[in-house]
C-alpha cells in the first residue's frame, strides 16, 4: 500500500475531477506491478505549475525549462520503522495540458500515466538506456491497464 501526501501548490488542478483519488489509484497501480508491492510506502506529490517545476528543474537538474514530471527518490533509511518514504514527485499543470492536447490523450489518463511514471522512478526504475526504457514502459503499460487506460506508447512506435 502507498499513502500519498498531495499538495496543490499552483495550476488549475481543480479542473481534473477527483485529482487526489486518481493520483492515489495510479500510485497504487505502479506499486502493484513491481516487486516492491509488499509493504507500506509513502510519497509526496506536488501539483504545481510550469514556473514552479521549471525552478525545481533548474535547481536540481540544471535544466532551465519546465517538464511534465520530476521525481526525487528518497534513500532507504536502514533501521527506520513505519512506512518507507519513497520520495517526492512534482507535476506541471500547463505542460500536462499541452501534452494531452498535442498527443490527443485524455488529461486524466496522461496525469495517471505520469503519476505511475514518477512512482516507478521513486522505486528505482529509469529510462536512461533502451533496455531500462523497455522495462519501465512495460511496467507503465501494465499499471495503466489495471486502471482501464490504454497503452500511452502504442502510437509512438516507429
Amino acid at each position: 500500500m502507498i499513502e500519498l501526501d498531495i499538495m496543490i501548490e499552483a495550476g488549475d488542478w481543480e479542473t481534473l475531477p477527483n485529482v487526489e483519488t486518481l493520483a492515489q489509484k495510479a500510485a497504487s497501480a505502479a506499486l502493484a506491478v513491481t516487486y516492491e508491492a509488499a509493504g507500506e510506502f509513502e510519497a509526496s506529490v506536488m501539483l504545481a505549475d510550469d514556473a514552479q517545476v521549471q525552478e525545481l528543474n533548474r535547481t536540481w537538474r540544471n535544466k532551465d525549462k519546465p517538464t511534465n514530471v520530476l521525481s526525487f527518490p528518497s534513500p532507504e533509511q536502514p533501521g527506520a520503522t513505519g512506512p518507507r518514504y519513497l520520495g517526492d514527485i512534482a507535476l506541471a499543470y500547463e505542460t500536462l495540458v499541452r501534452e494531452s492536447k498535442e498527443e490527443s490523450k485524455e488529461f486524466a489518463h496522461h496525469f495517471a500515466h505520469l503519476i505511475v511514471h514518477g512512482v516507478l522512478h521513486l522505486l528505482g526504475y529509469d529510462h536512461e538506456t533502451e533496455a531500462e526504457a523497455e522495462i519501465m514502459e512495460a511496467l507503465e503499460v501494465k499499471a495503466l491497464a489495471t486502471l482501464g487506460i490504454a497503452d500511452p506508447y502504442r502510437d509512438m512506435a516507429a
